[in-house]
């Protein structure tokens, strides 16, 4: 992960006094572990480059976390991808120039504007490339996204996810710096830190003079602070969501209908009283399963050891309501046979398969279909064919997205799931329709031909 500045013009060489660090030395420290080095790999009269980069322990990125014997630990994207963790690692290196506070001499330069050119990735992020451009323009910047070739033996992406921001613009090194403090860790949608009110100052800090009138500022705002109790400090921002809250109907997030239909499926259900809920996450759907009437057992099946650990408290902070049976998180997986979820009433699988490399779900469809049989299986998955309505960059709506299919499609696979096993398909689709493209989400209920009759 590294960052590049350059500056170009008269004055260029003032911008080794504003970071306060000798062109002609190595800057190489650790920072908790992790090296970060900075270097001049130009330094002439009317162009100066310098570039920071950091290497972070792998070891030392889960080492003492909750996230210690998590297998998702293994996968992930932190000890490569520009991120909170990278403006923390380079802060101290580059405090000079964010302060505004080099020696004495060079005072007047701190508001002098730059022509800068600025480079830094890869980024890991959520946002489409509009999204980044609609982020970074209005700050005056001339912005361009780079990103790297492909080469999978699968057919899932055309092109990489992993970017490459370049910024062109006027500014102050102290001005262009805060912004990149603030943007970085909502372009990449991660921060390695507990976020307090100290987040706020920081904010402040770091925004004055630009936040403000920025036309995504309730967005970034909420991307930094994350939590309502902190947002709500920003009285202009809490009164603006108060007004629209007021002034028209909420809107339902697509995640809330899905959970809605799958509730409302299964108490359509003669035989309901016991629920696996596979892939169950942070406990959202299986509490609301738990609170169904008739339900008497609800098992949450997840194989993620941090988010089965807030499923607990979720399920703990439940259990006042003495009206439902409380969750019972199992830690497994679709991969491994568990005599446990032999025969169960209900299994769900809402938004799990498209996670799935797809060759491996044939086998996991016999298993459920021909060893646990439910008497009710329901699955929900994104259809592909709606992506046209998002107006998506990306061909899948989540980076972790092994598939996505069409409605045929879909049915096609349900159709093949159930050869030769005893089960009927009803399908249905979830949240608004589109007259070309359907719902954004398909649902298939499979019920077992000898409960029907």
């Amino acid at each position: 992960m590294q960052l590049s500045v350059k500056a170009v013009g008269d004055g260029a060489k003032i911008l080794s006094y504003l970071i306060a660090k000798n062109p002609y030395n190595l800057y190489d420290r650790d920072e908790k572990s992790n090296r970060v080095r900075l270097v001049y790999t130009v330094f002439d009269e009317k162009e100066v480059e310098v570039v920071i980069f950091v290497t972070p322990d792998p070891v030392e990125l889960v080492r003492n976390s909750a996230n210690a014997f998590d297998i998702t630990q293994y996968i992930n994207d932190r000890e490569f991808a520009v991120s909170s963790l990278f403006c923390t690692n380079i802060r101290k290196a580059l405090g000079t120039a964010l302060n505004g506070k080099p020696k004495e001499e060079y005072q007047k330069w701190v508001n002098h504007p730059f022509e800068l050119h600025m480079n830094f990735g890869p980024v890991a992020s959520h946002l489409s490339d509009e999204n980044i451009v609609e982020l970074l323009h209005p700050l005056g910047y001339i912005v361009e996204i780079e990103r790297g070739e492909t080469n999978y033996s699968f057919e899932l992406k055309q092109r990489s996810s992993s970017r490459f921001i370049h910024l062109k613009g006027q500014q102050t090194i102290q001005q262009a710096l805060r912004h990149l403090f603030i943007l970085i860790p909502v372009i990449d949608n991660y921060k390695h830190y507990f976020i307090d009110e100290h987040e706020i100052e920081k904010l402040v800090r770091y925004g004055e003079g630009w936040l403000d009138s920025h036309p995504l500022r309730e967005y970034i705002i909420k991307q930094s602070l994350r939590f309502s109790e902190l947002i709500n400090q920003f009285p202009s921002l809490a009164k603006k969501d108060d007004e629209e809250e007021h002034s028209s109907a909420p809107k339902v997030r697509l995640n809330e209908l899905r959970y809605q239909a799958v509730v409302e499926k299964i108490k359509s259900l003669s035989q309901r009283a016991s629920i696996v809920d596979f892939g169950s996450g942070e406990g959202k759907l299986s509490v609301r399963l738990s609170n169904i009437p008739d339900v008497k057992e609800v098992l949450a099946v997840e194989p993620s050891e941090t988010a089965q650990l807030r499923a607990i408290q979720r399920f703990e902070k439940a259990s006042y309501n003495q009206t439902h049976v409380s969750p019972t998180p199992i830690l497994g997986s679709l991969f491994y046979y568990d005599e446990r979820l032999l025969n169960k009433d209900v299994m769900i699988l809402c938004e799990v398969i498209e996670h799935i490399d797809e060759y491996r779900l044939p086998n996991i469809m016999k298993t459920i279909f021909r060893e646990y049989q439910p008497k009710t299986l329901i699955v929900t998955t994104p259809n592909r064919e709606y992506n046209e309505v998002y107006a998506m960059d990306e061909i899948v709506r989540h980076s972790d997205h092994r598939f996505e299919w069409t409605r045929q499609e879909f049915k096609s696979k349900c159709e093949t799931w159930i050869k030769n096993v005893l089960y009927s398909m009803e399908f249905e689709g979830i949240g608004l329709e589109h007259e070309e493209y359907g719902h954004p989400t398909q649902m298939c209920t499979f019920v077992r031909k000898e409960v029907e009759r």
